[in-house]
């Protein structure tokens, strides 16, 4: 008996037995059960089907690891997976297959008022997830942090550094479903920055565009989309001017990249600069120092089209200019290419990876709504409306 004949018998006591039986000698089938329900291949479960599952639900101990991983990754890349996940909490497979999923089952988010809990939020946005298995698997487990971290104040419900709890918490959970190298990694990232693009504003300048752009390098595309799933407000003005943030983010980071290509990604004139801020004379040295600035900006380490003050500091920071004075040196470098008291002009406010990213994409009152990092693996006011499922 396949999953979807499963789902299409009759209630009553021998589809329980049947099903125990069917459970008993193949764990994986609960989860290819909910395969079946989350890809519409049969009515919602009789309670025969549920409690014969239930009653055998422990031998889910006993399912090897990558095909469960991959069963599962089948389940949750379904149209209906929201039905699929919650026959899994149902029949007793989440509590034992993840669970840090099922202690957010009933975890208000919102003190003295009904609102979606976390698992109902959860659903949701996996729901609402583009169907790519790295993405779908961040959206299930991107809130397993505030199950660790929420707190009441006489302000709300609060759930700070929930993503970046969230992303040490899943360490664990791939120890128990094998994932690859990559995907694990993948999945970790986008859990631990999944808030990160919800603080843009077109406050923002281009130099700190370009470094949110560098620090989500190859993921920015499965982070966009997981931000843009993760809105389920109800109402649809705050929906959309959410979306239109978002969006408003993603066409400066691709406007600033076809510039970037376009134009040198060095100054006019700031070989002139170098020569002046280090009292150096024209020579090779001035050609050789520009390309090491190249080098450095290509590799990511040095943003393009800064101020000459910008590279000068790098340049004295890294040493790499022969004769300096060492009193010169280290004044430029420390106050950021400039000695005289323009030194703390001009500073930029590009997001910092060591601040509290945990910020609420839901709250209206968290930065404007403008029409607008762990590459390894080791380590407030309430309103009135159904849209802070996040509350930081």
């Amino acid at each position: 008996m396949d999953a979807a004949a499963a789902l299409l018998l009759p209630d009553g006591a021998d589809t329980a037995s049947r099903v125990r039986d069917l459970v008993a000698s193949d764990p994986l089938a609960v989860i290819r059960i909910a395969s079946a329900i989350s890809h519409a291949q049969g009515p919602w479960p009789v309670d025969a089907i549920i409690q014969g599952a239930g009653d055998e639900i422990a031998s889910l101990t006993r399912a090897p690891g990558a095909p469960l991983r991959e069963a599962i990754t089948e389940c949750i890349m379904g149209r209906d997976v929201d039905l699929a996940l919650e026959w899994l909490h149902l029949t007793g497979a989440l509590r034992i297959l993840f669970p840090e999923l099922e202690a957010t089952v009933d975890l208000v988010q919102e003190t003295g008022r009904q609102h979606k809990d976390v698992w109902a939020h959860t659903k949701q946005v996996v729901k609402q997830t583009v169907r790519r298995p790295d993405v779908r698997w961040a959206a299930l487990l991107h809130d397993i942090g505030k199950v660790p971290t929420r707190t009441f104040t006489p302000n709300g419900v609060h759930f700070h550094g929930h993503a970046e709890v969230g992303a040490r918490m899943f360490d664990g959970v791939s120890r128990r479903i094998p994932f690859d190298r990559d995907q694990r990694k993948t999945v970790r990232f986008l859990i631990r920055h999944h808030l990160r693009s919800n603080q843009y504003s077109d406050g923002w300048t281009d130099s700190a565009v370009r470094r949110f752009a560098r620090e989500m390098a190859v993921h920015m595309v499965d982070l966009l989309d997981l931000s843009r799933a993760d809105i389920t407000s109800k109402r649809p003005g705050r929906r959309k001017a959410l979306l239109e943030q978002i969006s408003a983010l993603s066409d400066r980071i691709d406007r600033l990249a076809e510039e970037d290509a376009r134009l040198p990604p060095l100054p006019g004139g700031v070989g002139n600069s170098i020569m002046e801020a280090f009292r150096i004379p024209p020579s090779k040295l001035i050609g050789d120092l520009k390309r090491a600035l190249e080098e450095a900006i290509t590799q990511g380490s040095l943003e393009a089209r800064r101020e000459d003050a910008y590279y000068i500091a790098w340049l004295a920071r890294a040493g790499i200019v022969p004769g300096v004075d060492p009193e010169l040196n280290q004044a430029l470098a420390a106050a950021g290419g400039e000695t005289g008291p323009e030194a703390e002009a001009g500073a930029e406010d590009a997001p910092d990876p060591e601040v509290d990213h945990d910020v609420d994409p839901h709250d209206p009152d968290v930065g404007p709504v403008a029409c607008g990092a762990d590459p390894e693996v080791d380590a407030c006011a309430p309103t009135d409306d159904d849209d802070h499922d996040h509350r930081h």
